[in-house]
């Protein structure tokens, strides 16, 4: 990243409200909640933000309107970014450009979902949705009638190419809830076992419950400033030392890398190399698993392991506490909390600034963060650091 020192951009302050199965309020609400948490964490003034982008789980439940109802007054930043769960890198990356440029001086990136309905189980959070009709019908009658089919059959290709088994994707469920049970915002956090993996039901062969991400009603926000404005704020900065993002545009007909790569391997070198630093300088990854197979093809994507090697990575246990790289220290959305790209973006920041308490990583001196949207199609990396660049 060229350009002055003093407007490099840093995260200074992350915002997190109630987690999980609450009710009674708003997308909007947990998104002006997440807002005003994050511009307190880091010691500033609602009336300090000039920047606000935006982006919802729910479509159209948080947008720009969200400025009237923070009453912040002549932002010079404002937009909604909708790139799924990419959305969250792509909007650091957007604010840290807008700062770098002196566009804006104090940018809030903020997501919310409020899915989950009071008496209604996590599956009805998702479904009633019509189904496409006339020949865009021809897929969903084939079976392919939700994400989890879409997955499922993109982790059946990955098995079928390079002999991934489920027990190796359960070994990556197991590592997390590890973490999870030392986080104290995790929504799940009672240890498990690769039998109790296989031993869950099927939500869409070869995918079983525990292979699925949670489902959560909350908001999350980070602040983005210039280095020199950081230094006068409260918490240590998280410095962004490289972000790219990666679009393959799989056309949902017959394509040779569906389910075997994803953008993430275009995203990753790119987001390192903007860094100067290589896939062996990271310390920590905090990884885009909405599936356990997800993670597992971002590892192999971003070069952590060989194509096709993820699935002994994962069996060695490489990922959880105590192994050699700590993957999604705060249990991920399989076990802590589903927030699209801003969970694990959270707990990079967590980490980053050494407020992980009992699930500290032990190095953290370079933390790398997936965001995966759509059906593989979409990717945003982030390189985030408690140092500036060298």
């Amino acid at each position: 990243m060229t350009g002055s020192a003093a407007r490099r951009p840093v995260i200074a302050g992350l915002g997190i409200t109630e987690m999980g199965k609450v009710y009674g309020r708003s997308a909007a609400q947990f998104a002006a909640d997440a807002v005003r948490l994050a511009v307190a964490d880091a010691g500033l003034e609602l009336s300090d933000v000039d920047g606000l982008l935006t982006n919802t789980g729910t479509p159209g439940a948080v947008g720009v309107d969200l400025q009237s109802q923070l009453q912040l007054p002549d932002l010079r930043l404002l937009s909604e970014i909708q790139s799924f769960g990419a959305s969250a890198g792509a909007m650091v990356s957007h604010a840290s450009m807008a700062v770098q440029a002196g566009m804006a001086d104090v940018v809030v990136c903020v997501f919310a979902d409020a899915p989950l309905r009071e008496g209604e189980g996590s599956a009805a959070a998702y479904t009633g949705r019509g189904l496409p009709t006339g020949f865009a019908g021809l897929v969903p009658a084939a079976g392919l009638t939700s994400v989890n089919a879409v997955y499922a059959l993109a982790a059946r290709r990955h098995m079928e190419t390079y002999g991934t088994t489920s027990e190796q994707l359960g070994a990556i469920a197991v590592a997390q809830r590890a973490w999870a049970a030392m986080n104290p915002l995790a929504q799940m956090r009672e240890p498990i076992t690769v039998d109790d993996h296989q031993a869950s039901r099927w939500i869409a062969e070869p995918l079983h419950l525990l292979d699925c991400c949670l489902v959560s009603n909350g908001g999350i926000a980070v602040v983005v400033t210039s280095a020199d404005r950081a230094a006068q704020l409260r918490q240590p900065p998280v410095h962004v030392l490289g972000f790219a993002q990666g679009h393959v545009g799989y056309p949902n007909a017959r394509d040779e890398r569906f389910g075997l790569v994803s953008a993430a391997a275009q995203a990753g070198p790119a987001a390192l190399k903007m860094a100067g630093l290589d896939i062996s300088d990271v310390d920590v990854a905090e990884l885009y698993d909405c599936y356990t197979y997800t993670a597992l093809l971002t590892l192999e994507d971003y070069g952590f392991c060989a194509k096709g090697e993820g699935g002994p990575f994962a069996a060695s246990g490489a990922l959880g506490p105590g192994g050699s790289l700590p993957v999604n220290t705060g249990g991920g959305q399989l076990s802590s909390y589903y927030m699209w790209g801003m969970t694990p973006l959270s707990e990079a920041v967590i980490q980053a600034r050494g407020h992980g308490g009992l699930r500290q990583a032990p190095r953290n001196d370079v933390v790398l963060v997936s965001g995966n949207g759509g059906l593989l199609s979409h990717h945003a990396t982030l390189v985030l650091s408690p140092h500036p660049h060298s």
